[in-house]
């Protein structure tokens, strides 16, 4: 007797299940407990650019409709459909923020971002902006949760616009410079480490 030996599905194969499974909305990937099926050559750079066998994936369509199967269990990143959980690698954050427009002002102001694969959040207490300073840099890379411990990296042009829509508040007993959204304030930089402190 021949034992099974599961087979890696391919990016076809996940596209195909993933248009059958799709309904009107985003498809409920966190309801969904398939097998896993192994680690597919699939990668996601810091860019945003998705790669599949180390080529580019050219097709918008196909971008989007793999990042609307996208899940993060623990640390890790998969494709999940009803009947598959393949692993894909991703360099830093799945999506990418290349936008936002900014309502209100001080306290009221909501700011609302576009990802590069058109998925919009508003970040606010569901959706927080978080800041990492890389360690030997110093250099900030902001962070916006879009959807089920997804986040998206703020690209540089928006993450400089940003800054206009800043103030100082303290927190924790320091005094920070920040971003108001969605009724809640996020800390960027302590504002010691200004040019006008």
């Amino acid at each position: 007797m021949s034992a099974h030996i599961p087979v890696t599905p391919s990016a076809e194969s996940l596209a195909a299940s993933a248009r059958a499974a799709r309904g009107k909305g985003r498809p409920p990937v966190h309801d969904w407990n398939p097998p896993f099926c192994g680690d597919l050559d699939m990668r996601i750079a810091r860019d945003g650019t998705w790669f599949y066998l180390g080529t580019p994936i050219g097709r918008f369509e196909l971008v989007k409709l793999f990042s609307s199967i996208l899940r993060k269990d623990d640390d890790r990143y998969f494709l999940v459909t009803p009947v598959e959980k393949v692993g894909i690698t991703v360099d830093d954050a799945p999506f990418v923020a290349v936008d936002f427009e900014a309502e209100g002002k001080g306290q009221d102001q909501v700011l609302t971002f576009r990802t590069h694969v058109g998925d919009t959040v508003a970040a606010g207490p569901d959706h927080p902006i978080r800041v990492e300073r890389d360690p030997e840099t110093g250099e900030p890379a902001p962070y916006v949760l879009v959807r089920d411990r997804l986040e998206a990296l703020i690209d540089r042009k928006s993450f400089y616009r940003l800054v206009d829509h800043g103030g100082r508040e303290e927190v924790g007993g320091g005094r920070w410079f920040g971003l108001w959204s969605g009724g809640a304030f996020f800390p960027v930089i302590p504002a010691a480490e200004l040019p006008d402190g």
